[in-house]
């Protein structure tokens, strides 16, 4: 019998058994079946509003709902009970974060750290939280508890972990970490670490390989996956930030650190002129990103940062002289086939084999519109105007209340005023691209 079934079995014994319900929510919690998951425990404090494990299961799903102040609300209800539960203070304070007050948060996670200092999902929550409030020093550093979190040894790799010291006369390997933005975001500090020693090797995943190639301060790059060369110390580029004592004033390189191919750039002029349009404004446009089907997390995250292409209609509106370009990659991509009748879209992302190719392009393009995305990330890096379109609940990456980010001098955000609505970010860069026009 599944434990789903068990349930169920419980529930057809026992039509009120609060307890059951509660739990049989936490379930449909960890199934990604939200909506029934809030029917369950709903008629579960309705039956027992002293059920604390109820309500702090309903916080969690209202939180996947995005009904923040719900979730709040639910989270509060449980405490009230057992103000002791250090899983349901930490799971208000990651709400809190959601909702754009991560110094409160950062107040409750506290509490959480000190009923249970060892956990190391709370110690991420916090750190997140202090990333998202700009507290860069102590949220890097905190945020090297993430690896404890993990089934692996700590970096799968036996060699020391850098801790910035110079290693002239040894090897440095710098690995990759998270997704392909997080390793276009990090890989600005191999030139840092270049200048505190000497060989310095960079790991990667294939799309990335020939565009890192010319990176500053990289020696050799090296695929995810093949043998690795001999190093003597390693650093997961998350960890860069931390080493160099990074804080909101002091991130390097914000104005520009990727290099196209200049041959590939070089063919891609030609292929734009082809298009015809003469001066009219290039924009390229990114609206979804991966769905990330082997984490839960990332792609639940990924269902509310990503759009339809037909929700991006204002901005062919607003630019009626543009020529709008395509960069989406994935499944999405399709939809480039049927654009907004007003948009005039051209799709070349047939011809585009890695990250390299896509730098080409994006390089002949007079400003990127992007989801929170790869793509956006590399655009920026690039020293290319991106117009970057955020989700409710950012990343801590981007700060809270900001228009600007200190990562990219380029990048400027255009966030979500609640949860699920994209039409008012989408009208706020229509009129800056009108007034621009």
């Amino acid at each position: 019998m599944t434990e789903e079934a068990g349930y169920l079995a419980a529930l057809a014994a026992n039509p009120a058994d609060a307890l059951a319900m509660g739990n049989y929510g936490g379930l449909l919690n960890q199934l990604c079946r939200f909506d029934e998951a809030e029917r369950m425990l709903l008629r579960s404090v309705a039956l027992d509003p002293r059920g604390w494990t109820a309500w702090s299961n309903l916080g969690n799903t209202m939180v996947e709902l995005q009904r923040l102040d719900d979730a709040i609300a639910a989270f509060s209800n449980s405490l009230r009970i057992n103000p002791s539960h250090a899983p349901t203070l930490s799971n208000l304070g990651v709400a809190l974060t959601a909702r754009g007050v991560p110094r409160h948060a950062m107040t409750v996670l506290d509490l959480a750290v000190q009923l249970d200092p060892d956990n190391a999902e709370t110690r991420c929550n916090r750190a997140l939280a202090r990333l998202a409030a700009g507290d860069y020093l102590a949220g890097f550093e905190e945020y090297e508890w993430r690896w404890r979190t993990r089934a692996k040894p700590p970096h799968g790799l036996a060699a020391p972990l850098w801790d910035g010291a110079p290693f002239a006369g040894r090897t440095l390997l710098l690995h990759d970490e998270g997704g392909y933005g997080d390793t276009l975001q990090f890989c600005r500090y191999a030139a840092l670490a270049k200048a505190r020693g000497g060989r310095v090797i960079l790991r990667v995943r294939r799309p990335l390989l020939t565009l890192l190639s010319r990176l500053p301060g990289i020696d050799a790059v090296v695929e995810h996956g093949t043998v690795l060369p001999p190093f003597d110390l390693h650093c997961p580029m998350f960890s860069l930030p931390r080493v160099f004592g990074t804080t909101p004033e002091t991130v390097p390189a914000a104005s520009g650190y990727l290099m196209p191919d200049p041959t590939l750039v070089a063919a891609w002029r030609a292929r734009l002129a082809a298009d015809g349009g003469g001066s009219r404004p290039r924009i390229g446009l990114v609206w979804a990103g991966g769905p990330h089907p082997y984490s839960r997390e990332s792609s639940l995250a990924d269902r509310r940062r990503s759009i339809r292409l037909a929700e991006l209609a204002p901005l062919a509106a607003a630019a009626p002289e543009a020529i709008f370009y395509s960069l989406q990659i994935g499944e999405a991509a399709s939809e480039a086939a049927a654009p907004p009748p007003s948009m005039r879209l051209i799709d070349h992302t047939g011809r585009i084999d890695s990250f390299d190719d896509t730098a080409a392009l994006a390089s002949q393009l007079d400003l990127v519109v992007a989801v929170d995305t790869s793509t956006a990330h590399l655009a920026a890096a690039l020293g290319r105007p991106v117009r970057m379109l955020s989700r409710y609940d950012q990343c801590w990456r981007w700060l809270t209340d900001r228009a600007d980010t200190p990562w990219y001098d380029s990048l400027r955000l255009y966030q979500q005023p609640e949860p699920f609505d994209w039409a008012t970010p989408i009208r706020q860069l229509a009129a800056d691209l009108r007034r621009a026009a």
